[in-house]
């Protein structure tokens, strides 16, 4: 296995890139939010809740989450093709998921909740930059909440164990894993995906890291509700 000795702008292995955070970056949407991390920025809105069509569809007891995440065509040197694709489906299935399991959506029956998130530039960590973004859009729309949604790539380039892989490492020709976590703000695993190999060992270190870096991502998502709720009054 190639050794991996050195991270881009001497990043320490369990150091994130820089984080900032935004509440109420679209004035028409019920709740929105930007998050970004290093060069990837993540926009999610929030439409809802709102009366669900074809009403067959409805739950009388719960509303439907459905997430929908995209990259825009822009926002890779390589022009993505507009429109979904394989890839954005499965990242909008397990967004949803993520999300779902903080939110108490018996409150809203009949009816669905619309999250909408896009990613207008990228440099890995764009499913982590969407479910972190959603997650302060839903708090921003005043959807019932036990916990936020902070998430954060973890994994292994080379020999390393390592929080927040770039595009580089992902590609590091001495082999990389890339492991998207999404945590509660209360410390529970929302998500966990597995892409290369690992050991027990090692994975364990790497939720370890996670965990240390969602609790960092929370308080930047709280200070930016905070913020911008002071700005309002």
């Amino acid at each position: 296995m190639k050794t991996y000795e050195k991270r881009k702008g001497n990043r320490k292995f369990d150091e994130m890139r820089e984080i900032r955070a935004e509440v109420g970056v679209i004035k028409s949407a019920d709740g929105s939010a930007m998050f970004q991390i290093g060069d990837t920025i993540a926009i999610a809105a929030v439409r809802g809740p709102r009366e669900l069509h074809p009403r067959f569809l409805q739950n009388p007891q719960t509303a439907i989450l459905r997430c929908n995440y995209d990259m825009a065509s822009f926002s890779v040197p390589e022009r993505k093709r507009p429109g979904p694709s394989r890839r954005s489906v499965e990242i909008s299935l397990v967004t949803g998921k993520a999300l779902s399991q903080v939110l108490d959506l018996a409150q809203y029956p009949n009816t669905v909740v619309d999250v909408f998130i896009v990613i207008v530039q990228a440099n890995a960590g764009t499913r982590c930059a969407g479910i972190t973004a959603a997650s302060m859009a839903l708090a921003h729309a005043g959807i019932s909440m036990k916990n936020l949604v902070s998430s954060i790539s973890v994994g292994k380039v080379g020999d390393k164990i390592v929080v927040d892989l770039d595009k580089d490492e992902e590609d590091f020709e001495g082999g990389a894993t890339d492991i998207p976590v999404a945590m509660t703000s209360g410390g529970d695993i929302t998500l966990l995906q597995l892409d290369g190999e690992i050991t027990k060992p090692e994975l364990m270190k790497a939720i370890e890291l996670a965990k240390k870096s969602c609790e960092k991502i929370t308080e930047v998502q709280k200070k930016a509700l905070k913020d911008f709720y002071k700005e309002e009054k």
